[in-house]
C-alpha cells in the first residue's frame, strides 16, 4: 500500500509526494535511529547539539513514539523526569544533566539556581513548568503497549500526574477562574510566538544585557531563525523576577511581569484531567473528580479564552485582563478537548480550514505557527510562522475526534511528507518544507512513529 504524504517543492512549486511500503520502511527506520541516537541513559535529549538536557513536554512527547518501539524506554522516560518533581508537584521544564560541563546550555543551572529554592529536587532544574500533556502521553503509552508492565508503570505513575495538576490548579489559578496562567512565554512551549509580542513588550529589558552572557542557540542555528537578543534579555529579566522570590507562587498578581492565560497550556491542562479519568479506571482509582474538573476547565476555556469576533481562543494577558490578538496556531489547539461544545469545533474547523492555517484533506503547505496572511508572518523564524509537528500531532487528534477524518488524513500526511522530504528536523519552512532548527530532533521522530502506526484517519 503507498500513501500519499506531499507536498514537497520543486524550484517554489509544489509536487506530488508519493511514499510506497519500502518509503514508510525507510522513514520509520530513521526515526528509530534518531530516538536511539539520543537516548541518553534514562532519557532522550531534543538534540545532541542545541538541547543536550531533558526538556518536559519533549519526554511526554518521547514516550509516545518510544511506546512503539522500545517501551520500557518510554517509561523509564517518564519516571525520569517526574523523579525531578518538586515538592508542591511542579514539573521543571529542564531537568539538567549533571555530567554535562559548564556553558553546554544557556542558560544553564548557574542561572536558575534552583538548589536554593524551597521544595526543589537535588538534581538541578529550571523553575517553570510547560504543557501537561504528560498524562495523555502516558494513556497513549499503555494503550500502544497493554500489558501488567505497562499497567504497572502506569499505576507508578498516577499519583505524580495527580500531583503535577494539583499544583497547577492550586499555585498558577491566579485570576481565580479555572484556568492557570504561564508566568514565562517558555511554558507556553511556544516560545517565541507572536502571541506574547504584547505582554513581552512591557517587560523592561535592553538587548545590551545580553553582551554578558554567551548564547548557545546561535552558536547551532542561524541567528536570524533565533528570537532577537531583545527577546532574550526580557525572557531572563522574568526567569530573574521569578527566581528572586524563590520560584514561589504567592503574590504573582501583584508582582510578577509576565501573567497570561494560555490556550494550549489550558487545553492541555483540562486534556489532562480526561486523560487521568482513563487512567484512574485502568489503576483502580476513582475517575470522577477528573470528569468534574476536566468539564469546568473547558467551560472556563470558552467562557475566558474564545473570542467570538475572531471565531478562534486567544490568550488573555492577566495585566490587563485583555484577549490577546495574534491569530496562531495556539488558537486551535482546544480541538483536543472531547468535551469541546460543537459550536466551537465549527468554529475552530473554518479558522483551520481558512488561508490562514490550510488544514485540508489535500495540503499543499504545511500547517503555519503563525497567521500566514498576518504582516508580521516569518516564515523562518523561531515559532513565528514555521511548521512544528508536535502542535501539528495536537491539532490532527482533535480534528479526528471531533469527527472530521479527512482533514485529521490531509494533515498527517503532509507532517510525514515533511519529514520525508527534509527528514527529523526540529521545525520546517511553512512554504517550502525545508528543515529548519536542530536536525535529528527527537520529538519529530517520536511522534512520526505515531502517524505512521496511526495510518490515516479517513
Amino acid at each position: 500500500m503507498s500513501a500519499e504524504v506531499g507536498p514537497a517543492r520543486v524550484g517554489g512549486t509544489a509536487v506530488a509526494r508519493t511514499c510506497g511500503p519500502a518509503d514508510l520502511a525507510g522513514l520509520r527506520r530513521i526515526a528509530i535511529d534518531t530516538l536511539d541516537s539520543n537516548w541518553e541513559h534514562d532519557h532522550t535529549v531534543p538534540s545532541r547539539t542545541l538541547y543536550p538536557h531533558q526538556w518536559s513536554w519533549d519526554s511526554a512527547f518521547m514516550a509516545i513514539g518510544l511506546a512503539q518501539i522500545r517501551p520500557e524506554r518510554a517509561w523509564t522516560e517518564l519516571d525520569s523526569l517526574f523523579r525531578a518533581q518538586w515538592a508542591d508537584g511542579r514539573v521543571p521544564h529542564i531537568v539538567f544533566n549533571p555530567a554535562l560541563r559548564v556553558g553546554s546550555y544557556f542558560p544553564g543551572p548557574e542561572l536558575w539556581g534552583s538548589a536554593t529554592a524551597e521544595g526543589a529536587p537535588a538534581v538541578h532544574t529550571s523553575g517553570l513548568v510547560q504543557p501537561p500533556v504528560h498524562a495523555l502521553a502516558a494513556l497513549l503509552a499503555y494503550r500502544r503497549a497493554p500489558g501488567q508492565a505497562s499497567l504497572t508503570a502506569l499505576r507508578r505513575l498516577y499519583p505524580a500526574l495527580v500531583a503535577q495538576q494539583r499544583y497547577l490548579a492550586g499555585r498558577r489559578d491566579v485570576a481565580g477562574d479555572g484556568l492557570v496562567c504561564v508566568v514565562h512565554p517558555w511554558e507556553s512551549g511556544l516560545d517565541n510566538s507572536p502571541a506574547w509580542d504584547e505582554p513581552m513588550a512591557a517587560v523592561p529589558a535592553e538587548a545590551a544585557v545580553m553582551r554578558a552572557y554567551r548564547r548557545h542557540d546561535t552558536a547551532h542555528a542561524d541567528a536570524a531563525h533565533r528570537p532577537t537578543d531583545l527577546d532574550y534579555a526580557r525572557y531572563l529579566a522574568i526567569v530573574a523576577a521569578y527566581r528572586e522570590h524563590g520560584y514561589t507562587d504567592r503574590g504573582l498578581a501583584e508582582r510578577h511581569p509576565f501573567l497570561v492565560e494560555c490556550p494550549l497550556f489550558n487545553a492541555a491542562y483540562g486534556g489532562a484531567e480526561h486523560a487521568l479519568a482513563e487512567i484512574a479506571v485502568l489503576t483502580g482509582a476513582d475517575p470522577g473528580p477528573h470528569r468534574v474538573h476536566a468539564a469546568r476547565i473547558t467551560e472556563a476555556l470558552v467562557r475566558r479564552l474564545y473570542d467570538p469576533g475572531s471565531g478562534t481562543f486567544q490568550p488573555r494577558d492577566l495585566r490587563t485582563d485583555r484577549l490577546l490578538g495574534a491569530r496562531t496556531v495556539l488558537g486551535l489547539t482546544p480541538l483536543i478537548l472531547p468535551d469541546l461544545p460543537a459550536r466551537h469545533v465549527d468554529a475552530l474547523v473554518v479558522e483551520a480550514t481558512s488561508a490562514r492555517f490550510g488544514i485540508a484533506g489535500r495540503m499543499d503547505r504545511p500547517l503555519p505557527s503563525h497567521d500566514r496572511t498576518a504582516p508580521d508572518f516569518e516564515p523562518l523564524r523561531y515559532w513565528r510562522g514555521p511548521s512544528w509537528l508536535n502542535v501539528g500531532w495536537l491539532v490532527r487528534r482533535g480534528l479526528a475526534a471531533h469527527g472530521h477524518p479527512d482533514l485529521a488524513a490531509g494533515l498527517r500526511e503532509s507532517m510525514i511528507g515533511l519529514v520525508a522530504g527534509a527528514g527529523c528536523h526540529e521545525y520546517f519552512h511553512p512554504d517550502t518544507g525545508v528543515g529548519l532548527g536542530s536536525p535529528a530532533f527527537a520529538w519529530t521522530a517520536a511522534l512520526l512513529l505515531d502517524l505512521l502506526a496511526d495510518g490515516p484517519a479517513r
